[in-house]
């Protein structure tokens, strides 16, 4: 099939085409597949919805129940507080060296009875399965899915091992001493070099022979509503040494205990949960998982294989989302749009598109713009065509469906993203702009005037009474446009790439229906396009 042909079917499939009714989109290819849209669309939202008689029924628990296990609690803490001081008097907040056994051998027996007896107090009932691995068989315990600050649990029933916990929970009163005494690995947020040290540390402790505790890790940094496993960090399986997977289950018919960054907050959980009469969780400790060769060269393999085991387990799907994702969907709040907007698995498209988190924070502000003035946050046809302060025409309607990528009729933040890094960008290198630019430029002066920008955007769109001003005022700073203009308007707005090279496609196409002898005619003008050029500027975007 020539590439007319193959131009002409494709463009009989798009929506608007005009071709019997509103015919189906083009066929997927693979390079799209890999972007299928995540099982699960938000794992960071919790709707917990409570009817009236279960209302009536914590109302009257929680007059009894409230006051007595906030009194408990309070108790508990005050009393585990002087075996914390003990543990940690005359130690630095970041340990350098293991906390001395008569310490260890004097607090830790209290302090894991006392925060039993604290869960206990709450109404928590523990089932555990498995057995719990010795240091030497697995340093580290990697534990999924996390999905509320009741996960620390966990390491009660582990033997009180040491966690991975942000810096500013080691700077909370009393609280804050009690996590120390657990020798955790602080990380900072803030800190630039926190992720290179977090890592050493781990490696360091991991690999000391059970000199130091083990290490207890929620690989997926982040709370979830548990209906998915996002992408572990690989910062557990950095060592290369054996890991123990341990299961979170909380099967109660309501759920007071799921903490996400929209849902309830960290009191109305614990009031909540205290008007419980009882509340269920199930830790599984599953059989002690050893890297392979491979797997210790590649981390990320080994926290993916992981991820996949314990997904399986608990039936659940796995996703690319990631704590960056958290980041995004606040970002879009702030900018009025829907906070689910802002979720693309960033790991994947990261990974895949080779987009950094300033990159992608960028096309949301773009993406913001546009979508600004329309219902739910997602772009229609008509909101795309006043982006571009184009006509809806059939070429529009033929770019907006390569965007579209489930065919719904409108565009999301994330298919947005795809779009310009698949689509657009690799239509708009240096080399494809200068040859629309001298495509433009009809009288070859080194400008483009309004009458010739309207002229070639005529025949791109197929719409002869196309009125460009808007669009024209917006790249010129005068009457006509310099290349550096055009240029820079093209890489700031790279949605326009495809348009501005359908000209290109016009022209190469119309060069390879005509006969052989005239393809190969020497003289070509030089706003012309020779297939030779074409072919290498324009393949990539017949890829997606």
């Amino acid at each position: 099939m020539n590439r007319c042909a193959e131009a002409a079917a494709v463009a009989a499939t798009v929506p608007g085409s005009g071709v019997g009714d509103a015919g189906l989109r083009p066929p997927m290819v693979p390079r799209q597949a890999s972007f299928f849209p995540p099982p699960v669309p938000n794992p960071f939202v919790q709707q917990t919805r409570i009817s009236a008689s279960r209302r009536l029924q914590m109302l009257l628990l929680g007059i009894i129940l409230l006051p007595v296990r906030a009194l408990l609690v309070g108790l508990i803490l005050l009393l585990a507080w002087p075996f914390a001081v003990i543990s940690t008097a005359c130690c630095p907040e970041k340990l350098t060296h293991p906390i001395s056994d008569w310490r260890r051998k004097i607090t830790r027996p209290a302090l894991t009875f006392l925060a039993r007896a604290m869960f206990f107090s709450m109404g928590f009932t523990v089932t555990v399965k498995g057995k719990v691995a010795s240091p030497l068989e697995a340093p580290i315990f990697v534990v999924a899915p996390h999905s509320t600050f009741f996960d620390g649990i966990a390491c009660v029933v582990a033997g009180l091992p040491s966690l991975v916990s942000r810096n500013e929970n080691a700077q909370t009163p009393l609280v804050g001493r009690l996590l120390r005494a657990l020798q955790p690995v602080l990380v900072s947020r803030v800190d630039p070099d926190s992720r290179k040290n977090t890592i050493n540390e781990i490696k360091k402790r991991a690999t000391s022979g059970g000199e130091w505790p083990q290490i207890l890790v929620f690989p997926e940094g982040t709370c979830t509503n548990r209906s998915c496993l996002i992408t572990f960090k690989p910062g557990a399986f950095i060592p290369g040494v054996p890991v123990q997977p341990v299961l979170l289950r909380y099967p109660n018919k309501l759920d007071t205990v799921t903490w996400t960054w929209q849902g309830y907050t960290f009191l109305q959980l614990c009031v909540l949960t205290f008007c419980q009469l009882f509340t269920k969780v199930e830790i599984e400790f599953m059989p002690v998982q050893a890297p392979s060769e491979e797997e210790k060269n590649d981390p990320v393999l080994f926290a993916s294989r992981i991820r996949n085991l314990m997904a399986e387990a608990l039936e659940i799907p796995v996703t690319d989302h990631t704590y960056e994702d958290c980041r995004l969907m606040i970002s879009a709040g702030q900018l009025t749009l829907p906070m689910e907007a802002g979720l693309v698995e960033f790991s994947k498209i990261s990974r895949k598109l080779k987009l950094d988190w300033d990159g992608i924070r960028k096309h949301l502000d773009e993406y913001a713009s546009i979508a600004s003035s329309s219902k739910g946050g997602r772009i229609g046809i008509e909101e795309f065509a006043e982006y571009l302060k184009l006509p809806v025409s059939d070429v529009l309607r033929q770019l907006f469906a390569l965007f579209d990528r489930n065919n719904d009729g409108s565009i999301d933040f994330r298919e947005y993203v795809i779009g310009l890094a698949v689509l657009c960008n690799p239509a708009n290198t240096e080399e494809i702009i200068q040859v629309a630019f001298k495509l433009f430029d009809v009288d070859e002066d080194g400008y483009i005037t309004e009458e010739e920008f309207c002229t070639i955007l005529q025949a791109s769109l197929g719409v002869p009474d196309l009125n460009v001003s808007g669009l024209f005022r917006e790249i010129a700073q005068r009457d006509s446009v310099s290349y550096e203009e055009f240029k820079s308007f093209a890489l700031k707005h790279p949605e326009y790439a495809k348009i501005f090279t359908t000209y290109l496609d016009l022209q190469t196409c119309h060069v390879f229906s005509l006969p052989e002898e005239v393809q190969t005619a020497p003289s070509v003008a030089s706003n012309k396009v020779s297939p030779e050029s074409q072919e290498e500027g324009t393949s990539d975007k017949k890829v997606d």
